[in-house]
């Protein structure tokens, strides 16, 4: 346009121009965002997006709720008992060895999620899987650690409960949020995952993929407590795991012989992770020091004697024993128990007080490998420093076994139902056997077992001296039996 001399626009037309195109603009743009935002809602008006979270291990993992799956995953993770998981740590009292181990069974539980996702899509362009198959899948993944307790594993030994059963009760109870969401869906899906968690549901090999040795729960926690503990034990090949996941004519999970080795290396992590992470001897001798004040504090309300108790509280009932119902059992988290060790710490019972104060303040016990088998000999003889250096052996002597920890151990075929073992391809195209068959590393990988003693570091020089004392003794009589004196 012409700024000067003939043909020029009087300036109020220039004005007025410019005003009509910034009003047609304007009005563009209110018709696009409106059509978006109708594209945006469901048939029921509700605004769909995509939910992305933020994760340390798989970055962005993206649920697309204009999808009926990825809606119902987003409803269940915004449940009120799938928002609880956010209150308990994944590898519990981990945090006083490795200062990062500060994750939830929230963010594990999404990652388990994707992972599961992750492997259905690769399967899928191999088999043909069903809907329904996808819907249990995932939403048995998710939901599959929803039953557990206050730290994690840590206190079901003391409150005498899996988590497992409470997950299953849970989902299968009316009165929550989660069988409600689920209900909607589907009126069975609440019954389908209960029989998936007890390997029940067909087909088998979504059981297997959310519950075996090759599952998408340990795909996902390698990784993870490898990331947040700063080991690197447990890292391996996951995205050559999935890729090379298969389904045979019985319906089961197998591996491609491509994926022998990451499997391996999938195997060497899980052996190493269990021995430097979940049997780490300073978070067994934390996990001694909780027990014991635990023990202590339902022995002291038995007996009428707990200074600070709140009657009647799901945790209380818990410790002694009673029942409680799915909604009081959802009221516990971690924090019920890190709340009563505070108020513990100044009970006038001296044991509950030192032990509590111990756990607070990390002045843990000392964990002592003692070997293979701790004998009764030596267990009267410990018992007897301990308690003559003033110290309750109930309370102050925990033998630490490395057996009550299986499910984070080794691989093995012994005592595992079928279903559960790993299966891989011989070779291209050819049978498939169970792993130890065919790798002569994981033949080789000999499980780990010993024992420990977890004593207050005031005894630790009197218990170490003991074990060396018997370990000279025991090999002088294996000396004497091999080479007797004439």
């Amino acid at each position: 346009m012409p700024s000067n001399g003939e043909g020029a626009l009087p300036a109020t037309a220039q004005h007025s121009l410019l005003s009509t195109s910034i009003s047609l603009w304007s009005v563009s743009l209110v018709i696009s965002s409106h059509a978006l935002e109708r594209l945006r809602r469901s048939p029921r008006g509700k605004t769909l997006a995509q939910r992305n979270y933020r994760d340390p291990l798989h970055n962005i993992i993206t649920l697309d709720e204009s999808q009926p799956i990825d809606r119902l995953i987003v409803d269940l993770i915004d449940s009120a008992e799938f928002q609880r998981l956010r209150r308990i740590r994944q590898l519990g009292l981990a945090m006083f060895t490795y200062q990062g181990a500060e994750q939830s069974r929230f963010t594990h539980s999404i990652g388990v999620m994707h992972v599961m996702t992750r492997a259905l899509a690769l399967l899928s362009s191999h088999h043909s899987i069903g809907e329904e198959a996808q819907v249990v899948g995932r939403a048995s993944a998710l939901l599959h650690d929803l039953g557990h307790g206050p730290l994690s594993h840590v206190v079901e030994k003391v409150f005498n409960f899996h988590h497992e059963n409470w997950t299953r009760r849970i989902i299968l109870d009316g009165s929550t949020e989660v069988h409600q969401i689920l209900s909607n869906f589907d009126p069975l899906l609440p019954e389908k995952l209960a029989a998936l968690y007890q390997h029940r549901y067909a087909p088998a090999f979504v059981s297997q993929l959310v519950s075996s040795q090759l599952d998408c729960d340990r795909m996902d926690y390698l990784l993870r407590d490898s990331l947040m503990t700063g080991a690197k034990y447990g890292v391996y090949d996951l995205e050559w795991v999935l890729h090379a996941l298969r389904i045979d004519e019985r319906d089961r999970i197998y591996v491609e012989s491509k994926g022998l080795y990451s499997v391996e290396e999938y195997l060497q992590a899980r052996y190493y992770m269990f021995r430097q992470v979940y049997f780490h001897r300073t978070l067994r001798s934390a996990e001694a020091v909780l027990n014991s004040a635990l023990n202590r504090a339902r022995e002291l309300i038995q007996r009428g004697e707990l200074d600070f108790r709140m009657q009647d509280s799901v945790f209380e009932k818990m410790l002694v024993g009673s029942p409680v119902s799915t909604l009081e059992y959802l009221q516990l988290d971690d924090t019920d128990v890190m709340f009563r060790l505070k108020e513990w710490s100044r009970d006038r019972d001296p044991i509950l007080a030192d032990l509590s104060r111990r756990l607070m303040d990390r002045r843990l016990f000392k964990a002592i490998d003692v070997g293979i088998d701790a004998s009764e000999e030596f267990r009267k003889a410990a018992r007897e420093i301990v308690a003559r250096r003033g110290f309750d052996p109930q309370y102050y002597l925990i033998i630490d076994r490395a057996a009550d920890i299986p499910y984070y151990g080794d691989y093995s075929t012994v005592g595992v139902a079928p279903e559960s073992l790993i299966y891989v391809e011989t070779a291209a195209g050819e049978s498939v056997r169970e792993i130890s068959e065919v790798s002569e590393v994981v033949r080789g990988m000999r499980g780990y077992s010993i024992d420990r003693v977890c004593v207050p570091v005031e005894v630790s020089d009197e218990i170490s001296g003991l074990i060396s004392g018997q370990s000279i003794q025991a090999k002088g009589d294996s000396a004497n039996k091999a080479f007797p004196s004439s």
